[in-house]
């Protein structure tokens, strides 16, 4: 049996690849899909982008120059000085991001339908407690 750790590993490299397949039948990568599905929420300067999605900044910039490039997102250049941007999701950027998003709920019923309720919340609750632990261990390091 494998340790607990060792289990997580492996179900995030299945994980990593079946979200990969997803966002790849929409030219994105999970990367962008999931900065996508932020702006789509407001988060729309690099400010709180880098804030929320704890990316740095070189990383971010060049996300948010790939999805202007394929037109999910436009940017505009505002202030006195006009060096801050802010990033709109486009109608083809919401198209794809709730296809997405869609396709994730579906992967996520399907992946958990024969699990029940109590199973489920069990799940839940285990997982909170291990992203805790594991904060705990980053922040003591």
């Amino acid at each position: 049996m494998k340790s607990s750790l060792a289990a997580l590993m492996a179900i995030n490299k299945v994980q990593q690849t079946l979200l990969q397949r997803m966002t790849k039948q929409y030219q994105l990568t999970v990367s962008e899909w999931q900065l996508l599905d932020h702006i789509g929420s407001g988060e729309n300067t690099q400010e709180i982008l880098a804030e929320r999605t704890k990316l740095d900044t070189s990383t971010l910039s060049r996300q948010l120059k790939g999805l202007v490039k394929k037109e999910m997102v436009t940017k505009e250049a505002v202030g006195r000085d006009k060096r801050q941007l802010v990033y709109t999701i486009t109608a083809a950027g919401t198209e794809t991001v709730t296809a997405i998003n869609t396709a994730f709920e579906k992967l996520s019923d399907d992946v958990f339908e024969h699990w029940s309720t109590d199973e489920r919340n069990l799940l839940q609750i285990l997982l909170n407690r291990l992203d805790k632990s594991l904060d705990r261990q980053r922040t003591v390091k």
